[in-house]
């Protein structure tokens, strides 16, 4: 495996990490309205994900910063085309955390609530703009021969893309849904178990007509995966782990079904990966001008450093996730000094 391929993979995995770690935070602010009827409710779903969201978007920056060192072609060209599209993910980001940090500092009940729905607003509106992102990476955008992207904000929204965004609302919802399982108890979690079972059904709808479209709309991955049938086992496992996690729910057994859920979400951004490799940013122009994992890398020495640096400092990374989900798990406890 050759230092740009190996670059695409990592960053691939990095992607797939924000979205297995922080999708759950941003499924928590989506259900929130749905499942917190009381102030103690709501506390506990921020109580829920309290000692972890800021850190779970710190993979989301180190995504950025792998994206702009590997990539820097890709990088330039997605903020020529995105720059707007970015400059509102940044500000549901800020208005997310500001609503986490505000929202018990008063006592006031129309304070809280405000913050309650700018919370469920940012989470739903962060989860819609990177699922409409990815699915007009997915579905092509107007790339030239200069790497130069003439797109308008608008533009963005084309049915597919939206497609895209709303399934990647159902998927972290569940996924969102699946860890309070883990977290809360009484009434609260009763509702929330009766609510992940109908989140699974409209995901798995959702997906499945997504496949479809995707199939029809790029004839270019549908080529990929009939020329390297060995890819197609991503797509076949993440089926798999959706039903695994199906079974695992409706046996009430919630650990693992998180683990399956966040297996499937893994194994779908594989499965987008492997269908567009080596392709990073198609042009709905000419394919010529396809930004490739060879054409837009960084030079060798520069990756050379990069994955020195990475083989040193990942380990280390997640070694100190892992020990924050240890030394917090168990259930949440409401006490003064939580939000």
């Amino acid at each position: 495996m050759n230092l740009e391929t190996l670059w695409f993979v990592l960053y691939v995995g990095i992607i797939a990490g924000y979205v297995i770690l922080d999708g759950f935070d941003l499924g928590v602010g989506i259900l929130s309205p749905f499942v917190a009827r009381t102030d103690r409710d709501h506390r506990m779903l921020l109580n829920a994900i309290g000692p972890v969201w800021d850190g779970n978007e710190v993979w989301l920056v180190l995504g950025g910063g792998a994206l702009f060192a590997a990539f820097p072609v890709v990088y330039a060209s997605l903020f020529s085309g995105f720059y707007l599209a970015m400059m509102l993910v940044l500000l549901v980001l800020i208005l997310r955390t500001i609503a986490i940090e505000f929202r018990s500092h008063r006592e006031s009940p129309r304070w809280r609530a405000t913050w309650d729905w700018f919370f469920f607003a940012s989470s739903l509106g962060i989860t819609l703009l990177l699922g409409v992102a990815l699915g007009n990476v997915i579905r092509g955008i107007p790339l030239d021969s200069s790497g130069q992207v003439t797109l308008k904000l608008v533009d963005l929204l084309n049915p597919y893309s939206l497609a895209v965004g709303v399934t990647a609302v159902a998927m972290l919802g569940l996924h969102g849904g699946i860890f309070l399982t883990l977290k809360v108890d009484g009434e609260l979690r009763g509702r929330i178990e009766r609510l992940v079972p109908r989140l699974m059904v409209a995901f798995f709808v959702l997906m499945t007509v997504l496949v479809v479209w995707t199939l029809l709309l790029r004839t270019e991955v549908t080529a990929t995966y009939r020329d390297r049938v060995w890819i197609a086992a991503f797509p076949v496992l993440a089926l798999v782990s959706t039903v695994v996690a199906w079974r695992l729910i409706r046996a009430g057994r919630f650990l693992p079904a998180f683990g399956a859920s966040a297996l499937t979400i893994a194994l779908l951004m594989a499965t987008v990966a492997a269908g567009m490799y080596p392709v990073m940013l198609p042009s709905s122009i000419d394919s010529s001008y396809d930004l490739t994992v060879h054409n837009s890398a960084s030079a060798p020495e520069t990756l050379t450093v990069m994955t020195v640096i990475a083989v040193i400092g990942i380990p280390f990374v997640l070694l100190y996730t892992a020990g924050v989900y240890y030394f917090f798990r168990g259930r949440v406890v409401l006490d003064d000094h939580g939000y």
